[in-house]
């Protein structure tokens, strides 16, 4: 192809208009079908900014109905909202929250949600665009010719550079997605400004012999990865004053320099920070400058309610064997509400607070010692009941203020707040129950004295007294109550999993099936048993953590 062609191509793709209908801001409808370099020039294709990508994504979505931000529950009328102002205004963020208050989680959903495709040239480490090249270079590289920056503005790496140099039109174009733009930073000590903004890479002078502070010699940081997309920098206070100014004039003038080059890098990414209230109030933690720079700050919170912390357990829990595992409604209540009664629980520091994370941890450890004690040895759905919830101490972090922070004063505070969730979560069920079931109830375990359970016996194993159902025949009114109690925990069951479902969810470890081994009514029994432990009088009392007995 004739130089005069290629420029006739060039010129035409950066002046005329677009020739493609967008599907997202910035996204042609055809893109799949646009895999060279050029394809792009092909249509006029014009890239947008990440402000104006995300920006129009969230006001397509508010238009259509659609909940911007996937995963994220309990922020629907305080934190969203705030959410949806800092993008509209086009703002840098500063989420402030204590420790499982989701705050990464809404950064990388905004990346992931939206961030449009961009088309990057295959193989180039800063997501290079090849639109972003100035006219006149672009026809250069297409023609073989020398080509001159005649501005000091980094436009796309040396990198990008060779290789469209070389492949010419058939250059290889990937359309990457907003959450492969997506950088974390943890902010540690031992991160520098070089990571940030980059540095002479001295591999790269030794190997290609290239001169010291030509820009070939420059390895990209942080803030130049995160290209066209998003960087996160989590726990920002902790960066010290000299690595916080690096992003000060990012922040001001969306560009930055490194070093000794005479280049500017002009980014094109949104910052994204989060801090902890106590580093966000102490005094000279974030540089006065950043902090005005970062326009919109942005609180986060707990889950308000059980509810939304039991969808985020089911939404984040990691569980292993999906298929053989069920958890019943009021496990996951319990354990949500272990989780909130630790946030208000005056003895417990409430300045580091109670992560999500507890809540979450503990329902895996709950699984895990359901599969430990009954579900590997038996072949048999691992179905968590009350007996198994001391395993949730390891996974319980939390700090005292009040009383000595030592291991066992944590151990009987955990055990209190289990005991209370319990009793609140079983009296649920039970408080439905008339005066006449009481009654029989009373003189059916004045007759019968005790109801053993455990974590080893299995809810119905044929025709072995050691199991659940073999001794409620000695309960038929019992059995009764707990034919009547599961039909509404079956309805509480439904109720969840169909709002969990309406949020995407993922809801096969919560509903109901046809076979349950038994397993799920000996997890019913001792919800009823413990229900009747509570009643106002008490009916029962419990010996040695596995012995029912009438008081």
């Amino acid at each position: 192809m004739s130089s005069k062609h290629i420029e006739e191509i060039v010129h035409r793709s950066y002046n005329l208009k677009p020739k493609y209908t967008e599907i997202l801001p910035g996204v042609p409808e055809e893109y799949k079908e646009i895999k060279t370099l050029g394809d792009l020039l092909q249509i006029n294709y014009k890239h947008i900014s990440v402000e104006e990508q995300i920006r129009g994504t969230l006001i397509a979505k508010m238009k259509n109905g659609e909940h911007p931000y996937s995963g994220i529950i309990g922020y629907d009328d305080d934190v969203i909202p705030a959410i949806n102002r800092a993008i509209l205004s086009g703002h840098d963020i500063l989420f402030v929250g204590q420790i499982g208050q989701a705050k990464t989680k809404v950064a990388e959903s905004i990346a992931k949600n939206l961030l449009s495709l961009i088309p990057v040239v295959r193989g180039t480490m800063t997501n290079d665009i090849p639109s972003s090249i100035p006219e006149e270079q672009l026809i250069g590289l297409l023609n073989g010719s020398e080509v001159f920056h005649t501005c000091p503005e980094f436009a796309v790496s040396k990198e990008c550079e060779d290789i469209i140099s070389d492949n010419k039109l058939e250059t290889k174009i990937d359309w990457k997605s907003g959450i492969q733009r997506y950088r974390y930073l943890l902010a540690t000590p031992d991160i520098s400004v070089k990571d940030l903004v980059g540095q002479i890479d001295a591999i790269k002078i030794a190997k290609k012999g290239v001169e010291l502070y030509s820009i070939e010699s420059y390895s990209p940081g942080q803030l130049l990865q995160a290209r066209h997309g998003i960087l996160c920098i989590d726990e920002l206070p902790v960066l010290d004053p000299r690595k916080q100014v690096a992003l000060l004039s990012v922040l001001q003038e969306g560009k930055f320099t490194t070093g000794s080059y005479p280049v500017v890098f002009k980014p094109d990414v949104k910052i994204i920070a989060t801090s902890n209230p106590i580093d966000y109030t102490h005094s000279g933690k974030i540089i006065e400058p950043l902090f005005d720079r970062l326009r919109s700050h942005i609180n986060t919170h707990y889950p308000k309610n059980t509810f939304d912390e039991m969808l985020i357990i089911v939404q984040e829990a990691r569980i292993a064997d999906t298929k053989n595992v069920f958890v019943p409604v009021f496990i996951l209540k319990s354990v949500a509400k272990i989780t909130h009664l630790a946030r208000n629980h005056h003895d417990i520091n409430q300045d580091k607070g109670v992560s999500v994370r507890m809540g979450v941890h503990s329902l895996e450890l709950l699984i895990s010692e359901v599969e430990r004690t009954r579900s590997i040895l038996h072949s048999v759905n691992a179905v968590p009941r009350f007996c198994d919830i001391h395993s949730i101490h390891q996974s319980s972090k939390f700090e005292l203020s009040e009383l000595e922070d030592n291991r066992q004063n944590r151990i009987n505070i955990l055990e209190s707040l289990i005991s209370r969730a319990i009793k609140e979560v079983s009296l649920e069920y039970v408080e439905r129950l008339s005066s006449e079931q009481i009654t029989k109830l009373k003189s059916e375990f004045a007759k019968n004295k005790t109801f053993q359970v455990s974590q080893m016996m299995l809810g119905d194993k044929k025709c072995n007294s050691g199991d659940y159902k073999s001794q409620l025949i000695r309960f038929p009114n019992l059995k009764q109550v707990l034919d009547e109690t599961m039909v509404y925990i079956k309805e509480d069951q439904n109720n969840f999993v169909n709002k969990a479902n309406q949020l995407g969810i993922k809801t096969e470890n919560i509903c109901i099936t046809q076979d349950l081994d038994g397993e799920f009514f000996a997890s019913v029994t001792e919800v009823v048993l413990e229900g009747l432990r509570w009643i106002q009088p008490p009916l029962l009392d419990k010996k040695d953590d596995n012995r029912y007995e009438f008081v």
